[in-house]
C-alpha cells in the first residue's frame, strides 16, 4: 500500500512539473517584427512586417522554454509600396518562392528569474542559422482588458544579408541587418 501511494504522489509531482508550461499564442496586432540596416551610409532605415504569428512555451520555475515564430515576408512594410515590391523580388526576399521567415528556438537562458537570451534556428530563403535572440525587455502579467495572462518579450540579433543569399548592393547597403522581434503572447 505504501508503495501505491508513493507511486501516485510522484505521478502527482511529476505531473504537475508538466503541466507548469504555459503555452501563449502570438497576437498578431502587437507583433510586428522590424529591420534596420544603413542605406549607403546615409541613414538607418527601418521597415517592418506586417504580420507575424506562432507560439511561445514557458516554464519560469523551470526556467525552460521554447519559441515557433513565423513571419510573413509578403506583409513588408517599408512605407513605400515601390520599395515594398523591391525588397520582395528574388534577389532579395524573394517572397514568391520564400513567404515566411521562421524562428525555432532550442533553448531560452536565464540570468537568475531574468529571460536574457533565446537561441535558436532563423530560417530566411530556405538558409538556416544558428542565431542568439538577446532578449532587451520581457514582462509577464494579466492583461487588463482580456484578463487573461500575456506576456511581452522585444529581442533582437544581428545577421548578415549575403549569409541569406539576400545580399543585393552589400556592402553599399549594409550587409548587417538588425533583426527585432517584438511579441505580445497570450495564454491558452
Amino acid at each position: 500500500m505504501k508503495k501505491i501511494i508513493a507511486t501516485l504522489i510522484a505521478a502527482s509531482f511529476s505531473t504537475a512539473a508538466i503541466a507548469a508550461a504555459d503555452t501563449y499564442n502570438i497576437e498578431p496586432s502587437h507583433s510586428m517584427a522590424r529591420f534596420e540596416y544603413s542605406h549607403l551610409g546615409y541613414s538607418m532605415q527601418q521597415s517592418r512586417f506586417d504580420k507575424t504569428s506562432g507560439k511561445i512555451t514557458l516554464d519560469r520555475a523551470a526556467k525552460t522554454g521554447s519559441a515557433d515564430i513565423v513571419i510573413d515576408t509578403t506583409s513588408v512594410n517599408t512605407g513605400s509600396a515601390l520599395f515594398n515590391e523591391h525588397i520582395q523580388k528574388d534577389d532579395l526576399l524573394d517572397t514568391a518562392h520564400f513567404p515566411t521567415i521562421t524562428f525555432k528556438s532550442h533553448d531560452f537562458k536565464f540570468d537568475g528569474d531574468k529571460l536574457v537570451a533565446v537561441n535558436g534556428d532563423l530560417t530566411i530563403k530556405g538558409i538556416t542559422k544558428a542565431v542568439t535572440l538577446t532578449v532587451n525587455s520581457m514582462l509577464c502579467m494579466p492583461h487588463p482588458m482580456l484578463k487573461k495572462e500575456a506576456c511581452g518579450v522585444t529581442a533582437t540579433t544581428k545577421i548578415k544579408r549575403t549569409e541569406f543569399n539576400a545580399g543585393k548592393f552589400a556592402p553599399y547597403v549594409s550587409d548587417e541587418v538588425t533583426l527585432t522581434i517584438p511579441v505580445e503572447a497570450i495564454k491558452e
